[in-house]
């Protein structure tokens, strides 16, 4: 057990839309990213996942609308809802989905991370 700085874990990468591990607990990962641009149209079969906004302003795009959440909000994605993650500047943001949770769902993309790091 030790403590997680979110500044000093953030400070140590600085590509966009590649989680790193920075805990788990009950089969849930603990996930920090930096998103910038727009994210690949996806969905989760089996997993709900969260995204908490520690710094900036993140757009979740559905299929049906969009929704605008803020530095201190999050937002839970059901399993099964599309979703398209958009970050016109960059964001830093916490997840929170079940171990083992591909980033870009059921998508086939070059922005898959199957083995990710971590720090």
């Amino acid at each position: 057990m030790s403590v997680v700085n979110l500044q000093d874990k953030f400070a140590s990468f600085h590509d966009h839309w590649h989680p790193r591990i920075v805990g788990a607990l009950n089969g849930q990962e603990v996930k920090l990213a930096k998103l910038k641009g727009e994210f690949v149209r996806h969905q989760h079969e089996a997993e709900d996942e969260m995204f908490l906004v520690i710094e900036g302003r993140l757009i979740m795009r559905y299929d049906d609308r969009e929704e605008i959440i803020e530095a201190g909000e999050f937002v839970i994605v059901p399993r099964g809802v599309y979703h398209q993650p958009i970050a016109p500047e960059e964001v830093k943001v916490m997840l929170f989905e079940p171990a083992g949770t591909l980033n870009t769902g059921d998508a086939d993309s070059d922005r898959s991370r199957p083995d990710l790091e971590r720090i």
